[in-house]
């Protein structure tokens, strides 16, 4: 398989509340994730797991380390190549949904398209279609308020998987729902994921979500192992 994502000697640093003195979240981290393949990173809350989704979505500049997406260096990239990036080849899903209130699932789901110039009918037409796939049929034009949590959470990752990405940064991806929601979603999720060719790269505290990855790594003490 050939590497989606490179990453080398990344670390991270913040500067603390106490005396000013830097806090380091992440140290010398490298990894890699090939085309296609699903890869979760677990570690304890506040070990930098969301830090590093950041980083590697480009969201945060690291303090030292390198970035590589498709063999293009992260840092070395203008802010609108990044944006473009972001746009064309991520996908995102988080623990909360963060679906635009006043619009509707279909509206939410076409989002990604009609940024990346699609016409509106075709839009609309994936975005149905994937809705679809996710048991959403009968809510295509309910409004988030009007969904279940489970059933909002589907939407996002329709969202996330509609323009059919290079990878899915996802952080928590199914935290606030039940033990079987979370299941469910998860399994539609990496169905399509691997349907689409889509590489997913997964940050949660749940082993068995975890577990239903190509590999699994720990973030501890701001380095994997």
């Amino acid at each position: 398989m050939v590497d989606l994502l490179k990453v080398e000697g990344l670390s991270k640093s913040y500067i603390g509340l106490a005396f000013g003195k830097p806090i380091s979240i992440l140290r010398d981290v490298s990894m890699h994730l090939r085309v296609g393949e699903s890869l979760a990173i677990m570690g304890r809350s506040g070990a930098g797991k969301s830090t590093l989704l950041h980083l590697l979505a480009g969201f945060e500049k690291p303090d030292a380390g390198e970035i590589c997406w498709e063999g293009e260096v992260l840092g070395s990239m203008k802010e609108t190549a990044i944006d473009r990036l972001r746009n064309q080849r991520f996908g995102f899903v988080y623990q909360f949904h963060h679906l635009i209130e006043e619009c509707s699932a279909i509206d939410n789901v076409s989002l990604p398209l009609r940024i990346a110039a699609v016409a509106a009918h075709e839009a609309r037409e994936r975005a149905a279609a994937m809705l679809t796939r996710l048991g959403l049929a009968g809510r295509l034009e309910h409004r988030p308020s009007a969904l279940s949590g489970g059933e909002r959470q589907r939407v996002a990752v329709a969202r996330a998987l509609v323009h059919h990405p290079a990878c899915v940064l996802a952080d928590e991806p199914t935290g606030n729902l039940d033990e079987e929601s979370a299941a469910q979603v998860f399994q539609l999720f990496r169905e399509l994921a691997i349907e689409s060719g889509t590489a997913l790269l997964l940050v949660t505290h749940d082993q068995s979500l975890a577990s239903d990855c190509d590999r699994l790594v720990v973030l501890e003490n701001g380095k994997l192992k």
